[in-house]
């Protein structure tokens, strides 16, 4: 069978989660093993002062990557660039990540030239952009061939606005098992450039500072273990984004200066979870998460809120402890349980390994999605 070719099209300068995913695809799916072989080119639009992360890396790992320039989030001119690109490089089928690149597709109408599979991640809500992105979707993916999403809440959601459900696909994330194999080895370096002392537990939380992962909450739970004074951790949150002046205040309001470290932006957050004794994931919304998926393959026991897809990843009290949205109290709990409860928190690190060696492999997500591009090429 003949090689798929594959254009997909990203809005992206660093590696975000479907940034990390579509690069680990790409780089599984050529391997000979995998019938048929995808061969993917990535298309991503840039401005000015934009990362080069992603194109250092897309080099690094010999994926094609075309960037169309762009002056602004309205430049009408990226429709005809996107148009004139896919004419020339007249892929077998192209997919698309995220509201902005499913609604350029179809303004271009290329959906009526190739097969086309939408990937849908969730919408965040940060700003007027977005939100108008966000309703310009119900246009966008009610014409998409294939419509792939992350949970069963999502495809839920993507059927109220209109998506046939025969052309909903969910495939969850997936995660080299070997993740976060080494990391220990470095934490006695990254504790002393962190100022933690050896054998002081930290919690870990990975992932954008945007409203619906509630880092306020974190917060508010953590002000309530440190209150308790029973024990007395480090808390770390690794990422960037609008939420940080917020959650900034928040910290110094709470008294916690001495007691929390922002990291920002890293390119990737492996070698922190060989410090932390345990992970939180407080969302209020969530599809697959990458974090969580990390976590399990870093063997960290892992708190986190039962939204969205974590329930169908984690299985509560059976390899993590998941607590309800919006609640510090059950959260500041179930943390608390897992630092004092060694047995527990080792138990529920195995198994949620194991889970990701047995469901979310890369070989496993990979199959799927090969699957699925024999089917968007199938007549009729």
């Amino acid at each position: 069978m003949k090689t798929i070719r594959v254009l997909a099209v990203l809005e992206a300068s660093t590696i975000t989660g479907p940034a990390k995913n579509l690069l680990q695809f790409a780089s599984v799916a050529r391997e000979e093993r995998f019938a048929p072989a995808i061969d993917v080119s990535i298309v991503t639009f840039r401005r000015s002062g934009d990362s080069d992360l992603l194109a250092d890396t897309c080099r690094d790992l010999q994926i094609p990557l075309h960037i169309i320039s762009e002056r602004g989030r309205f430049d009408r001119t990226v429709i005809d660039s996107l148009a004139r690109l896919a004419q020339t490089l007249a892929p077998d089928v192209i997919q698309t990540h995220a509201v902005k690149a499913h609604f350029l597709f179809r303004k271009a109408g290329l959906n009526r030239s190739y097969p086309w599979v939408a990937f849908h991640h969730g919408y965040t809500w940060q700003n007027m952009a977005v939100r108008m992105y966000n309703q310009l979707d119900r246009w966008s993916l009610r014409a998409a061939d294939q419509v792939v999403t992350v949970s069963v809440p999502f495809r839920e959601e993507l059927i109220r606005q209109g998506v046939p459900p025969e052309r909903i696909r969910i495939v969850h994330n997936a995660i080299d098992p070997r993740y976060g194999l080494t990391a220990r080895s470095s934490a006695p370096e990254l504790r002393a450039r962190l100022g933690i002392h050896n054998g002081e537990p930290v919690i870990l939380s990975v992932g954008r500072m945007s409203p619906e992962k509630d880092h306020l909450g974190l917060l508010d739970a953590f002000h309530r273990i440190h209150t308790a004074g029973i024990i007395h951790p480090r808390l770390v949150i690794v990422g960037e984004g609008p939420e940080r002046p917020r959650i900034e205040h928040r910290i110094r309001a709470l008294g916690l200066a001495s007691k929390v470290i922002l990291a920002g932006h890293v390119s990737s957050a492996e070698q922190y979870y060989g410090i932390a004794s345990v992970t939180v994931l407080s969302s209020r919304s969530e599809g697959s998460p990458n974090a969580l998926l990390e976590s399990m393959a870093a063997s960290v026991p892992i708190v986190a809120t039962s939204v969205g897809g974590v329930p169908e990843i984690v299985t509560h009290r059976e390899s993590a402890l998941l607590a309800a949205p919006g609640d510090p109290d059950e959260l500041a709990g179930a943390i608390s349980e897992l630092l004092t409860n060694p047995a527990l928190a080792a138990s529920l690190a195995q198994r949620a390994r194991l889970l990701v060696e047995m469901r979310h492999s890369p070989d496993s997500r990979t199959r799927a999605l090969c699957a699925l591009y024999e089917e968007a090429l199938r007549p009729g």
